[in-house]
């Protein structure tokens, strides 16, 4: 009898995995575009994805490996918090890519501590932030041998983000698979690459961080409760870093969400949802990404 009843539990898991997955397809095939996805929880293994070998252009979603770069050096005494950094004029983004340091200090020649830096690339998505920690590192070549030691290599950072505006084709070089960011967030919910301070900071900083719209052609009422977040229960735990391009014509190249759900059960989620070159409208991308999140929370929240 006990065997029988173990049979059927598996059975029933077995039917709500694939139920799932098909659900992840459906909503696949409705994004408008090339949908890559993984959600894996950290504690049990359970998983579901789509393309999850499949290179995205990452957008702002690379200001995370940058970041935690960043901190990774501070905690080896390499950089400091409170180390001032001047950013001059030439180091500013271009006006048609989002910068609040720009926006405050337009002719630039001003000093900022390498802990703020940090905040405005997380928080506010600032690329003249990231940019200025890629060159405190040693450039892209340091932020990729800080994941070669993670035995990460799938995730490209190959350009800053002011080569990035060059051309449109350029964004296509910074890229991730879905799988490589899971592992990614999963070294960071088990402290595997930072200290615990390092590791608190970038939790509180990725808690409050804006999915932010790009233009004010291309906004949502509220971005910071848009994608990962939007469909789950309000106060339900999350971070995440969002990352998404201008939209050309009708097609927008990137349009991505990562990030850790905390569950009701005490378990963490990984998400990881890159939406590339979609000609659906910036609702319905958004829409996208907090529908996959949705199926995982509903599949594996319950006690």
């Amino acid at each position: 009898m006990k065997k029988l009843l173990l049979s059927l539990l598996f059975s029933m898991a077995t039917v709500n995995a694939a139920f799932a997955q098909n659900v992840i397809e459906s909503i696949a095939m409705d994004s408008g575009g090339r949908l890559g996805a993984s959600l894996l929880v950290l504690e049990t293994g359970q998983s579901l994805w789509i393309l999850p070998d499949t290179a995205a252009p990452m957008q702002g979603v690379s200001k995370l490996p940058v970041v935690m770069a960043a901190l990774a050096a501070v905690d080896k005494n390499k950089l400091k918090l409170d180390q001032k950094v001047t950013i001059s004029k030439e180091d500013l983004l271009p006006t048609d890519l989002p910068s609040s340091l720009r926006d405050e200090h337009p002719d630039g020649n001003f000093k900022i501590t390498v802990k703020e830096l940090m905040h405005h690339a997380i928080a506010d998505n600032d690329g003249t932030a990231s940019d200025a920690l890629m060159r405190l590192l040693g450039g892209p070549p340091a932020v990729m041998q800080y994941l070669a030691q993670l035995d990460i290599q799938d995730i490209k950072i190959l350009d800053t983000e002011k080569d990035m505006a060059k051309s449109w084709n350029m964004q296509y070089r910074n890229t991730a698979t879905p799988k490589a960011m899971i592992k990614l967030l999963q070294a960071l919910q088990q402290d595997k690459t930072l200290s615990p301070k390092s590791h608190d900071l970038l939790v509180k900083w990725m808690t409050g961080a804006e999915t932010g719209p790009i233009s004010s052609a291309d906004s949502t009422p509220n971005p910071n409760a848009a994608r990962i977040k939007a469909l789950l229960p309000a106060g339900a735990p999350v971070i995440h870093k969002a990352g998404n391009s201008p939209t050309h014509g009708s097609l927008t190249a990137a349009h991505n969400d990562v990030g850790i759900v905390t569950l009701p059960n005490g378990h963490h989620m990984a998400v990881a949802v890159f939406l590339t070159d979609s000609k659906a409208p910036h609702a319905s991308r958004d829409l996208t990404i907090a529908k996959i999140t949705r199926v995982g929370w509903d599949a594996w929240s319950k006690k």
